[in-house]
């Protein structure tokens, strides 16, 4: 005979004392911490408990007794369910007393190593509209709200939606009909196609089922005022194979469409998709890059997929003082432009440069740091793992006529060994900006041999590059930390330390 689960407890008037990791807050009542979004300190609250750990509890809110006077009234309208912003009921300056914080416990609790005082932290001059990128998902199954689905007297007709994916709900969107993360003009672009698209009879996407016209959304803009557009479709039938190649759009484009592709587009999906390029390109003049992609994959990263030009240029520039980097539909740029430049910079100040120095910017992605750096050194050697980056790299340092910089593809592991050192020297300083899970250990080992007088180390996620101090420590001391923050009403945080080589 089954036992019934216990079910869990109601707490009432509860006070949340404390922010926590990943944009909640917590509190912690009889010995036993309990984690809330979508509160901040000073809130009195009744709390569901929904999950049960050791060590731990989740809860959610079901009555606010009493909001607490450092309170902000969020700006958005989908606060609450869209899960990007967690931090708009946060003032910003406790946003970044928070982010400040996290760094400090993260390299105190796991580097466990000397360190100096901090640096406060650089906050964003811009708390809204800061972001130059942001990606929509289509769908034929909307998310809905507690209410719409306890509510048996509602008949929701029109599901499609066009917006940002729940949490936790991998095939559901949120429609959105205003982000405050981008210039306003964004906004118009995506609830223009919606509207086209309802009005026209066009199909969403169905994640499970694998059909429906339109996908996904991509939209970009840069400090020159130049704006990229990409929209992700997924025409009916069978995508060609990789040897009948993708082709290359109808404008602003160097070659064209194979026999295979152009058939695909004259289908009946495909007149539809152009029909909508034509109405986006006619509707937004200010678009200056105008593309667009069939995705037939399971996901929807296009790295791997040919991506066509139906208007003007494939790429837009950002410039950063008198340089200009151009971006492409599949480069990575920093998403925040003007904090990208502190970001840049605390990295150049910190490594020190004289001009005689031999730079190794490990992760270099597009080769923004290499470029960034590269007037003050002697040489600047960028490693990165996509070839498609590393060309990105090349051609940045070609437009602004940056000759003293080498870049690689391959895996960092593979590529930084002693063979790499011994043809191209023992660099003197190393800037390394590695993705969210850190270095690997053959790549730490390989600079604690290279033994460079510093290191600059940009992170994204304090709490592994926490780890990686830890490893190198043995020959390393930190004597500077800077946290950066890059994103707004979010629990991210970038953080710059220096580490000089112990003589």
């Amino acid at each position: 005979m089954s036992r019934k689960k216990k079910p869990l407890p109601i707490l009432e008037n509860i006070t949340i004392t404390d922010v926590a990791a990943e944009g909640k807050s917590l509190v912690r009542v009889n010995d036993m911490v309990i984690f809330v979004p979508f509160t901040v300190p000073g809130d009195v609250v009744d709390l569901q408990i929904r999950k049960k750990r050791h060590s731990y509890c989740e809860a959610e809110v079901i009555r606010f007794v009493e909001l607490s006077k450092v309170r902000e009234v969020p700006m958005c309208q989908h606060f609450g369910v869209c899960g990007g912003c967690k931090w708009q009921n946060l003032p910003y300056e406790e946003q970044l007393k928070a982010k400040q914080k996290q760094v400090h416990d993260q390299l105190k609790r796991i580097g466990k190593i000397e360190l100096p005082e901090f640096m406060l932290i650089l906050g964003s001059e811009k708390t809204k509209e800061y972001r130059n990128k942001l990606e929509f998902g289509f769908s034929n199954k909307r998310w809905m709200t507690k209410e719409e689905i306890n509510d048996e007297r509602l008949e929701i007709k029109d599901k499609n939606a066009v917006g940002f994916h729940i949490t936790g709900a991998f095939d559901k969107i949120l429609p959105i009909e205003k982000c405050w993360l981008m210039d306003d003009l964004h906004n118009k672009i995506r609830n223009e196609i919606r509207d086209y698209a309802l009005e026209h009879d066009l199909s969403f996407f169905d994640l499970r089922a694998q059909t429906g016209l339109l996908r996904d959304l991509i939209i970009r803009n840069s400090n020159t005022g130049e704006w990229m557009v990409i929209m992700q479709f997924h025409l009916g039938g069978t995508s060609p194979s990789p040897s009948e190649g993708g082709g290359n759009g109808r404008e602003g484009t160097s070659s064209t469409h194979t026999e295979a592709n152009k058939k695909r587009w004259e289908s009946e999906d495909g007149r539809k998709a152009l029909a909508l390029m034509q109405h986006i390109a006619d509707k937004f003049p200010e678009i200056t890059s105008l593309m667009y992609v069939d995705n037939q994959k399971c996901n929807d990263t296009i790295g791997d997929l040919d991506i066509l030009t139906f208007k003007g240029n494939d790429y837009i520039y950002e410039t950063m003082e008198d340089l200009k980097f151009k971006v492409g539909p599949k480069s990575f740029y920093q998403t925040n432009t003007e904090q990208a430049y502190h970001l840049y910079s605390v990295a150049r100040e910190f490594a020190g440069l004289t001009g005689n120095e031999l730079v190794y910017d490990l992760y270099t992605g597009t080769g923004t740091i290499a470029n960034f750096v590269a007037k003050e050194a002697k040489q600047v050697i960028g490693i990165e793992y996509v070839p498609e980056a590393i060309e990105d790299a090349k051609i940045n340092s070609e437009v602004n006529n940056i000759s003293n910089t080498l870049f690689y593809a391959g895996d960092m592991k593979d590529i930084l060994n002693d063979e790499f050192i011994a043809e191209h020297g023992n660099p003197d300083v190393i800037i390394t900006d590695p993705p969210r899970a850190g270095m690997h250990q053959d790549v730490i080992q390989t600079i604690l041999k290279a033994c460079p007088k510093r290191i600059v180390y940009v992170s994204c996620n304090p709490a592994t590059q926490a780890r990686d101090l830890a490893d190198l420590d043995c020959k390393y001391k930190v004597t500077a930390v800077q946290p950066v923050d890059m994103f707004p009403h979010t629990p991210h945080v970038e953080n710059v330390v220096l580490l000089e080589r112990r003589d």
